[in-house]
């Protein structure tokens, strides 16, 4: 059996004679031969494959526990154990980076310089449609909350109430700015565990689109592809990403958004709050608010059969959130109303010392 000496096998395999000792310690890659007096260690050339994939999954960040396992595995069982792990990766890195921006954002805001007090006129409105049989949607428009919810399953209706009741809390309490982070993640929490208990299954959940009002900013979360739009000097932005497996396919360039708009799983989601989901991390911004903004939140039913264009013009055209709530719902019903419709509109005013409702 040919044999290299520590140094050679070092250089052969890309690891340092300092990783091997203790890899070798570790019980991970032990050498063929250890010289009984200088204690000087030998490997074998045919332990440089496994000991390249050491080195290739160290590369990756993979843990020495992990590492372990996977090498006593065949090779397709391996294959699926590494690609379980990047997985994994990839869902704890997009959160990360979610979390980054959000905190990014949070901290480098700067105050309006005017004193001017701000508050929200708000209206929701929800409708079955013209093909379900029943609502499974939720939408809550209050003074500190709004949110819209789309549940799907046998049990979606409760589901997508439960997300919602577990959000309304906040309503009408003093909201410091720098709990808003806090106050986000707990929500999130709290509306998971309700979907649960309202959920008894996978296969039941809902969509989660809600804003939590600071009194100066907005702070967003968002999990499906329930939509938030934000209408601003005429112009419509849309502020939320679509968590559905055919957004991912435009993202990654395997699909055009013209070809996503046919596509047949289309509906397909990515993230949801579900009865069997451990934990969902959800997307977080914070949305700095201007006088004369208007916000809208709303499900699947309106963003799918009507169109940014003739959305951004239907919010331009109504004088207040119940006309604008009215007018967006009857579009959806014109183009066929195939699904529950929901939709909150909030607009950012000067506060004129009351609560005013549009």
């Amino acid at each position: 059996m040919e044999m290299l000496t520590i140094g050679a096998f070092a250089n052969a395999c890309r690891l340092s004679p300092k990783a091997l000792r203790l890899y070798d310690e570790l019980e991970l890659l032990r050498p063929a031969r250890v010289d009984p007096e200088t204690g000087y260690r030998y490997y074998a050339v045919a332990q440089l494959e496994q000991a390249r994939l050491v080195a290739w999954l160290r590369r990756i960040g993979m843990p020495l526990a992990r590492i372990r396992r996977v090498c006593a595995l065949d090779d397709a069982s391996a294959a699926q154990e590494i690609r379980a792990y990047w997985a994994r990766v990839e869902a704890e890195t997009t959160g990360r980076r979610e979390l980054v921006a959000f905190l990014v954002n949070h901290l480098s805001y700067t105050p309006r310089k005017d004193t001017t007090m701000l508050e929200l006129r708000y209206s929701a409105l929800s409708d079955t449609g013209l093909v379900r049989p029943a609502n499974q949607d939720t939408a809550h428009a209050g003074a500190r909350v709004l949110a819209v919810a789309d549940g799907f399953g046998t049990n979606g209706a409760p589901a997508s109430t439960a997300a919602v009741e577990a959000l309304k809390s906040p309503d009408g309490e003093p909201l410091p700015g720098g709990s808003v982070l806090n106050l986000l993640e707990d929500a999130v929490r709290g509306a998971a565990r309700a979907v649960q208990d309202a959920t008894p299954g996978k296969d039941d959940g809902t969509t989660l689109t809600a804003m939590v009002w600071t009194g100066s900013q907005l702070g967003l979360v968002h999990i499906g592809d329930s939509r938030a739009y934000l209408l601003r000097d005429g112009e419509l932005f849309r502020i939320t990403h679509d968590h559905t497996m055919v957004q991912s396919m435009v993202d990654e360039g395997r699909l055009t958004p013209e070809e996503a708009v046919a596509h047949p799983q289309r509906a397909l989601l990515l993230k949801a709050l579900t009865g069997g989901a451990d934990s969902v991390v959800p997307d977080l911004r914070l949305c700095d608010a201007l006088p004369g903004d208007r916000y809208l939140l709303c499900s699947d039913g309106l963003s799918t059969v009507v169109a940014d264009e003739e959305l951004r013009r239907l919010l331009g055209s109504a004088p207040a959130p119940d006309a604008a709530v009215r007018s967006l719902v009857e579009a959806a019903i014109d183009a066929g109303g195939p699904d529950n419709v929901s939709c909150v509109v909030a607009d950012v005013v000067e506060a004129d010392g009351g609560q005013r409702l549009g």
